[in-house]
């Protein structure tokens, strides 16, 4: 859906949560073919093998505070915000403070926002929701995770 966007001419957005900490595959290609792109990255890594809760939690809100002005921007078409279900889940994010930012945003904003576990009041103010259903992973066999694959 980003490059559908910025296919048509739209200005649109990525903010990156969890990732970070590894090289970021589709990090480096969007803002290589398309430096239009506003693409902003939390850099901690995964919040849930932290050394630092502390330092996870202020990064995070830090990115959301982009997140937040990308999401008042009526200039912005698509946003994506991804994995930013784990910021609500783990309680890194004020769970109203991001459902009032979704809600009050610009009427032809269109949002994505992925992550396993969306929040009930997440769920409700969607417009779109899809499940991504993890029937099999290499991971639970034993493979560890595979740059150009995972990230």
């Amino acid at each position: 859906m980003v490059m559908r966007s910025l296919g048509h001419g739209y200005k649109t957005a990525v903010v990156q949560f969890i990732k970070g900490a590894m090289d970021c595959g589709e990090h480096f290609f969007l803002q290589a073919k398309c430096p239009e792109l506003e693409f902003h990255v939390m850099g901690t890594g995964f919040t849930w093998e932290t050394q630092d809760k502390s330092i996870d939690i202020a990064a995070g809100q830090t990115l959301w505070k982009e997140a937040k002005r990308l999401l008042a921007d009526a200039s912005v078409h698509l946003l994506l915000l991804d994995e930013m279900t784990y910021m609500l889940k783990y309680h890194y994010l004020d769970t109203e403070d991001v459902l009032a930012a979704i809600r009050n945003r610009p009427p032809h904003q269109h949002v994505i926002i992925t992550g396993r576990g969306a929040t009930p009041e997440l769920k409700e103010i969607a417009d779109t929701l899809s499940v991504v259903d993890d029937v099999k992973h290499a991971f639970r066999a034993g493979v560890k995770a595979q740059k150009g694959v995972e990230w």
